[in-house]
């Protein structure tokens, strides 16, 4: 069964498995080596989940083929479980149901599929400053536009499977709806309250997998997944999903402002309208607007 660690693009989701990485260890790992144990979380939807199946993808085109994706989900994630075991994948996909030319509908995941989910929010102000700078975006009116298109995909020629994502709120309204096994984290807790947080998540893991850490234990994780730690690691080693900018082909720094993206003194006040306005139902219940 999978543990969904779901987001919105740029929302807190690589620091949360961060924290999850260091829990399924059973115990903090060393300090430098927080980036590299980020790799026992691993992502859906990846290439090697779609290989096998009876819908053969084959040629590079294949796994850009979004119809052929839609129709896999399901299929590759009873693959994923046919093992037994539980399995926890971080996703940006929204919790959809999508048709296909031929009316044909398919679910991302389903009950059978899915044991509980984790989901990610963070203030939408905050998130349209990050995809710009990560997207390589011209401007914030175009991360807006991002932001709103509830057609929007990630991953499009990127030699990667593609997500559906939709808008920012769509992407909260549908992973919410889910009941069985709910645990939402807001990044802006992950800034002012992270002892809070990472007991918040071992107490969920739990449920599901057998977890013994000591209170020195916890003390540590806290400790090795700063932001700051984090960021100091990937400025000495470099970090292998940071992108690279469009423009200059340079690779960015992944863990770039983080408590210093403050939208106050980012945006103009005419993009925080905007999206405040387009947003405003769900930032109400989220308590980031009154």
């Amino acid at each position: 069964m999978i543990i969904w660690l779901a987001s919105y693009p740029k929302s807190g989701n690589t620091w949360v498995r961060a924290i999850l990485s260091q829990i399924l260890l059973t115990g903090p790992s060393k300090e430098n080596e927080v980036l590299e144990n980020l790799k026992n979380i691993s992502s859906y939807p990846k290439r090697k989940h779609f290989l096998n199946l009876s819908d053969k993808f084959i040629e590079e085109e294949d796994f850009e083929d979004k119809e052929k994706v839609i129709k896999n989900w399901i299929k590759s994630q009873d693959k994923i479980n046919s093992e037994k075991q539980i399995k926890i994948f971080k996703t940006h996909n929204y919790l959809c149901k999508l048709s296909l030319k031929n009316k044909d509908s398919y679910s991302f995941t389903n009950l059978e599929n899915t044991l509980g989910v984790i989901y990610i929010v963070r203030d939408p102000r905050n998130v349209i400053t990050s995809l710009k700078y990560h997207y390589s975006l011209n401007n914030y009116k175009e991360a807006f536009e991002m932001m709103e298109n509830r057609k929007m995909w990630i991953g499009i020629k990127e030699k990667t499977i593609p997500e559906a994502i939709s808008s920012w709120d769509d992407h909260y309204e549908s992973w919410s709806r889910f009941k069985n096994n709910f645990l939402l984290i807001k990044y802006e807790d992950l800034l002012e309250k992270p002892e809070k947080v990472i007991n918040d998540i071992l107490k969920y893991i739990k449920n599901f997998i057998k977890v013994n850490l000591s209170e020195s234990d916890v003390k540590k994780i806290i400790s090795n997944t700063t932001f700051e730690n984090m960021k100091n690691q990937e400025n000495r080693s470099g970090f292998g999903e940071s992108v690279r900018d469009k423009n200059t082909k340079e690779r960015k720094k992944f863990f770039n402002l983080g408590p210093k993206n403050n939208w106050k003194e980012l945006l103009d006040q005419d993009i925080a309208k905007l999206v405040e306005n387009r947003f405003s139902a769900t930032m109400k219940k989220l308590n980031y607007v009154d």
